[in-house]
């Protein structure tokens, strides 16, 4: 592949400021959909079938977009899409670098351009796994099964000149950076919300990595953090206890609901997934870090013990994940680790 970090070189990433786009953390998916004609796009959703990434892929649908959900389990996934007529099922275990080499190379067999790519599958907080390759679960799964996916279809975003790839983060960054010297914890005790963490930094840092290297082709790129959700699965690992400490329920176990706390809907949670994929208010830009349906604030710890911004404390972006230096680390790293170098 002939694309490369130096075919761009005045690239510069997107500060990290709002646009102030009118939506705010109430919005619904149909909020930022609403008058958007998507006939004619292709997306790709994965995780597709549950949680926020079902809802993305209805929202989607729903604007005329045909649509491609690959799932490991198609027994479980077919019956949550059999009312989105014309969605498209595919095979695909993000663990298995041979199920993702297969996947690409089926839709490139279609010759068919992909407009939208949505990495919305990922996996929280679970115990001690690896891979077939013996990389840890969290950071093969949520970040190097979607690079190498992203790494395989390259060629079909360029098809589409004017691409959006779109990885699912979360405020759980926060938790942790990548830990480059024992990304895999063979050297460290495992810890199960470190390694989250550290997979949820690696999204922000590889949207910035892909949006480097795809613009001069048209294809930019935004990681986002969709807010608290109950009930889509991704909790399973997560005791009841440990989610009334985290403020996600209550004591009878029922979801709090508050926007303004980042405590949302599915239909909230997943308005800004599909508002970076379509909004035409990002025209132009990417590689940032979006909550909300806006573009995020870098966080920077106020260094006075009595200022008042707590309120805002969980907001915004760490630095270390949208420095560039990292996220080129990243890049070099994942190439290491799945074997591809086909865009550096």
């Amino acid at each position: 592949m002939s694309d490369s970090v130096t075919s761009v070189p005045n690239y510069l990433p997107t500060p990290q400021q709002p646009l102030h786009s009118g939506f705010t953390a109430a919005s619904t998916v149909a909020d930022v959909i609403r008058g958007l004609d998507l006939t004619g796009q292709l997306a790709l959703v994965t995780g597709g079938h549950a949680g926020l990434g079902l809802e993305t892929v209805r929202a989607l649908h729903s604007a005329g977009a045909q649509v491609i959900v690959p799932a490991r389990d198609l027994a479980r996934a077919a019956p949550a899409l059999q009312e989105l007529a014309g969605v498209e099922l595919e095979t695909l275990d993000l663990l298995d670098p041979t199920s993702i080499d297969a996947l690409a190379a089926r839709f490139l067999a279609s010759g068919r351009p992909l407009h939208l790519l949505v990495l919305s599958a990922g996996i929280m907080a679970n115990p001690l796994a690896r891979d077939a390759r013996g990389y840890e679960s969290q950071l093969a799964t949520n970040h190097l099964g979607h690079f190498q996916l992203v790494e395989r279809l390259w060629p079909a975003l360029v098809q589409a000149h004017g691409a959006r790839v779109v990885a699912l983060s979360s405020r759980g960054h926060r938790i942790s950076p990548v830990l480059f010297d024992d990304p895999n914890f063979e050297r460290r005790p495992y810890d199960p919300w470190v390694a989250y963490g550290q997979s949820k930094t690696a999204n922000v840092l590889f949207a910035l990595g892909v949006d480097k290297r795809g613009q001069a082709a048209g294809i930019r790129a935004f990681s986002v953090h969709p807010g608290s959700i109950a009930g889509t699965g991704l909790s399973k690992y997560v005791t009841p206890e440990q989610l009334r400490q985290m403020g996600a329920v209550d004591d009878a176990g029922n979801p709090i609901l508050d926007p303004a706390r980042g405590l949302k809907t599915v239909e909230q949670g997943a308005s800004t997934s599909v508002w970076c994929a379509t909004s035409p208010q990002l025209a132009g830009l990417g590689g940032v870090y979006c909550e909300d349906n806006d573009i995020a604030t870098v966080y920077l710890p106020d260094s006075n013990p009595n200022s008042s911004a707590a309120p805002r404390a969980m907001t915004g972006v760490m630095p270390y994940a949208v420095d560039e230096a990292a996220a080129d680390r990243l890049w070099t790293l994942s190439e290491q680790l799945t074997g591809l170098a086909y865009l550096s």
